[in-house]
């Protein structure tokens, strides 16, 4: 792990994932389709579903960057996610089901911690911005429910390829205009953080959850339990 004084004095720019980052997506969607799940009959966890869900959304993110054929929007990525795991668990739905659910990924609520860290950030003078593999027009909505301006929030859909493709944080540095060494990038997500540093930028794993990061040649350069220490931290 860098030396944190070391991370103050080379850092400008923190550059935020958002969905499981900044804003609670797994409890957020988990209570938005619990009365759905409830209303079809099925009697299984809710948090169980999204979790599936997200897993093959990764899947499918992942079909998609390897393909090289062009970039689906992250909608689309969803309803298929969503409508396997409907047809995989036996549960009838309709497309305007699903795609309520894809709705609720713009009202979700940022973790209580983030908030104030990013206030305090800001205040340290670093440049904040997010780099997300949602459609620049979901982003948007969701700003007013995040309740903090980034001074970027930057879409994959202007790279053409879901994180961890090198060329979505290659985007991010070009837009905001600093170079990767002077980037950290802040995750809660072991592969977006894998995919920043192999770019060149320098990482911040939010682990929430208390699992291993994994063995990797590119860990991260600090490992942080949420934003209130991330900020206790970055701006002492």
């Amino acid at each position: 792990m860098r030396q944190p004084e070391i991370l103050r004095r080379e850092t400008k720019v923190l550059i935020f994932d958002q969905y499981g980052t900044i804003v609670d997506m797994q409890k957020g969607l988990a209570e938005a389709v619990a009365p759905l799940l409830a209303d079809k009959g099925w009697s299984g966890s809710a948090d169980t579903f999204v979790t599936s869900c997200r897993r093959t959304l990764f899947e499918n993110w992942m079909i998609d960057a390897l393909l090289d054929r062009g970039h689906t929007p992250y909608r689309q990525i969803w309803h298929r996610a969503v409508a396997y795991e409907m047809a995989r668990e036996g549960i009838a739905y309709t497309h305007a089901e699903v795609h309520r659910l894809t709705d609720e990924i713009e009202r979700l609520k940022p973790f209580p911690d983030v908030p104030a860290a990013l206030e305090r950030l800001r205040g340290r003078g670093y440049l904040l911005a997010v780099l997300s593999n949602g459609d620049g027009d979901m982003l948007k909505a969701a700003s007013p429910h995040i309740g903090f301006r980034f001074d970027h929030v930057i879409s994959v859909e202007q790279a053409g390829y879901f994180k961890p493709h090198w060329k979505a944080y290659a985007k991010a540095t070009e837009i905001i205009g600093f170079d990767r060494a002077s980037c950290l990038f802040v995750a809660s997500h072991a592969f977006d953080c894998v995919g920043a540093k192999a770019f060149g930028m320098r990482s911040a794993f939010i682990d929430r959850r208390k699992l291993p990061f994994g063995e990797t040649p590119h860990l991260p350069d600090l490992v942080v339990a949420d934003f209130e220490e991330l900020a206790a931290i970055l701006a002492a």
